[in-house]
């Protein structure tokens, strides 16, 4: 019986001109991901440059996970930043409240929506949601129990149900499902990435 030959194939790790070309072709979506989960134009810059430099100087990373690796840096930078926590028994949050530097027109209500969820339910929506990790992984990153992860997403569906009622003409940015396919979440991030980035010009 011949011998069959294993072919191995060098593996492949994204270098800093890498995750630079990432950055600058993801520019928009990155910056959005960014604004929405903190929900102020300098802390959403700020974390964005940090992204970058993270990824550049960060552990090795399979070339073919650059993007999706550069998303979760910014998560992470967006977590340092915030440390949204699970809101409190009366209604209070530990976080502070959404600045009045990410105030946008009323004409656009599927980014207010978003932005008016309280931090940790904002940032809950965004990764689970939008971003589609699991709720472990969501949990994990937050430091907080998968059952504080449910309830938030569950005042996040209510609370963004309710402020779209109020725009019949707009379609609510995502239903009780996580979305259910990346194209109705790329499609997703671009009719807010387009919105967001038009008001910041």
């Amino acid at each position: 019986m011949a011998e069959v030959k294993q072919i191995t194939r060098p593996t492949q790790y994204a270098s800093s001109d890498d995750f630079r070309r990432v950055f600058d072709e993801d520019m928009n979506s990155l910056y959005l991901l960014s604004f929405l989960l903190t929900a102020d134009r300098e802390k959403a810059e700020r974390c964005f440059v940090s992204g970058l430099e993270d990824a550049v100087e960060g552990n090795p990373v399979f070339k073919d996970w650059a993007r999706s690796w550069a998303r979760r840096v910014i998560i992470v930078n967006a977590v340092r930043a915030m440390n949204p926590r699970p809101t409190e028994e009366n209604g209070g949050s530990s976080s502070a409240a959404v600045s009045s530097s990410a105030t946008l027109p009323l004409e656009k209500p599927e980014i207010a929506a978003v932005l008016a969820l309280e931090p940790f339910e904002r940032f809950v929506y965004v990764i689970t949601v939008l971003e589609r990790y699991s709720d472990q992984d969501c949990s994990v990153l937050l430091s907080c129990t998968r059952g504080d992860v449910v309830a938030a997403r569950t005042r996040a569906f209510e609370q963004i149900g309710s402020a779209m009622a109020s725009h019949p003409n707009q379609q609510t940015p995502a239903s009780s499902e996580k979305p259910a396919s990346d194209e109705r979440r790329s499609s997703l991030l671009q009719l807010l990435g387009g919105q967001c980035l038009a008001t910041s010009a």
